[in-house]
């Protein structure tokens, strides 16, 4: 089974990705980081040459690689916080994976996206309309829906082991 963690960037998708992953025993895959692996470049290299919409092309190209690739095993799957916008992926996740909503409030990702603005080229003014935006297609997404809000990134690992598997 591949557990797929979406939610808003600064949501704890990789954090706690990385944590469970370890607690299964299974292996761990940032989206973001295996599109930076194929593309040979940064993400904020990639918007700058080919701009989001090239961006949303190799994410779902990478998407479907690993949906394919982790269909007969347990994996966790950190999403990037985008990836819900990409034509097809709602279903995709909804079909062929577990997919846990990491909910966090707007003030809870202002405070982790402190200092953290460069290498991540969509967090900027508009967080507020990007999250509205995303957040229907989050909860369209998810099996599950997890508030991170005040709740440790191992609280929460412990959780989804307890509650969702």
């Amino acid at each position: 089974m591949l557990v797929a963690l979406t939610g808003f960037m600064g949501s704890g998708k990789s954090t706690v990705g990385r944590l469970l992953s370890e607690a299964l025993g299974c292996p761990f895959i940032d989206l973001d980081e295996a599109i930076v692996k194929k593309a040979g470049r940064s993400i904020p290299a990639i918007f700058e040459a080919d701009g989001e919409r090239g961006f949303r092309r190799l994410e779902k190209q990478v998407l479907e690689q690993t949906v394919a690739k982790y269909a007969e095993n347990t994996a966790v799957l950190a999403l990037g916080g985008g990836t819900v916008t990409v034509p097809g992926a709602v279903d995709l996740l909804q079909k062929n994976t577990l997919c846990i909503y990491l909910k966090a409030s707007l003030e809870t990702i202002q405070v982790r996206l402190e200092g953290e603005k460069q290498g991540r080229p969509l967090a900027d003014d508009h967080l507020v309309e990007r999250l509205s935006e995303r957040e229907p297609l989050y909860e369209k997404a998810a099996h599950i829906t997890l508030d991170t809000d005040g709740i440790s990134p191992e609280d929460l690992v412990d959780e989804i082991i307890i509650d969702c598997l």
